[in-house]
């Protein structure tokens, strides 16, 4: 066998739904693991048998990850992804040392290897990243909006209520929690029992701030979100298309030796022509 067709099979093999099955499992007994080792009286009792399982699931980890560099080569390191997963891999083999307390907590990321394993959570990852560009405009405007806000709150009731509007950082962080409604009703309550028109003012900026600019967020996510499992599917229908062209020649590689092996029987029949009569 050649080295690009034991790559191709070694492809077919760590793309077969049961291999991601098996994977999806590793890293969920791995997780299941980690959160083991937090517990001081399981560790005391169960440490040993503990360890043994989670360095196994890490072998596993690292026969899956050098399976699929075997079967892409150096595309394997042109996915961001697939560089996520080596990362993250990676970080249980970094030396010891004074910043070993910290390799030991990063070893929890390999729990977030299930986002590059479940297409579903990749489809909605890529969604997250696709909306940054529409989110950092929504959020400039929530700032300026904050902003202005938080300057006319601090000038109109700086006086009456000092703890949430006596500066302009107060009100800010005020107007913030008033923008997430975590208990915001408290926070003007002070204001407009001493200002009765102070209801106009947040009455404005709750709409303003909550159903209309946060609500912008949910619509960008939305959308892109449509675009992302648009894209999915597309892809999906590639790696189809690609499955059945490979199946479709393979089937007719297999008629066309069919056929040959046919004409070189009928060949040997002809050659030694027909049977003499007893």
């Amino acid at each position: 066998m050649s080295v690009h067709d034991a790559r191709e099979a070694t492809r077919r093999l760590v793309e077969r739904p049961s291999f991601q099955w098996v994977v999806i499992g590793v890293i969920l007994v791995n997780a299941a693991v980690l959160g083991l080792e937090t517990s001081g009286s399981w560790m005391d009792e169960y440490g040993g048998a503990t360890r043994a399982v989670g360095w196994t699931t890490l072998g596993v980890f690292v026969v899956e990850l050098a399976l699929r560099i075997f079967a892409e080569g150096r595309r394997f390191f042109r996915g961001g992804w697939n560089v996520f997963d080596f990362v993250v891999v990676a970080i249980a083999f970094a030396p010891g040392g004074s910043a070993s307390g910290v390799l030991r907590v990063l070893r929890v990321l390999r729990v977030l290897r299930l986002l590059s394993t479940v297409r579903s959570m990749r489809t909605v990852v890529g969604a997250l990243v696709a909306t940054i560009p529409g989110m950092s405009s929504i959020a400039a405007l929530l700032l300026i909006l904050l902003y202005v806000s938080g300057v006319m709150a601090t000038q109109l009731f700086g006086e009456v209520d000092p703890e949430h509007f006596g500066s302009l950082g107060t009100a800010l962080l005020s107007l913030f929690q008033v923008t997430t409604g975590d208990d915001w009703a408290n926070v003007v309550r002070p204001t407009t029992d001493a200002e009765p028109w102070a209801w106009a003012f947040f009455l404005v900026f709750v709409v303003l701030s909550t159903y209309i600019v946060l609500n912008l967020f949910i619509a960008v996510a939305v959308e892109a979100l449509d675009r992302e499992v648009e894209a999915d599917h597309a892809e999906l229908a590639d790696e189809m298309e690609q499955v059945v062209d490979e199946s479709t020649a393979a089937i007719l590689a297999a008629l066309d030796d069919l056929k040959r092996q046919v004409a070189a029987l009928e060949s040997r029949i002809d050659a030694q022509g027909p049977a003499a009569p007893d």
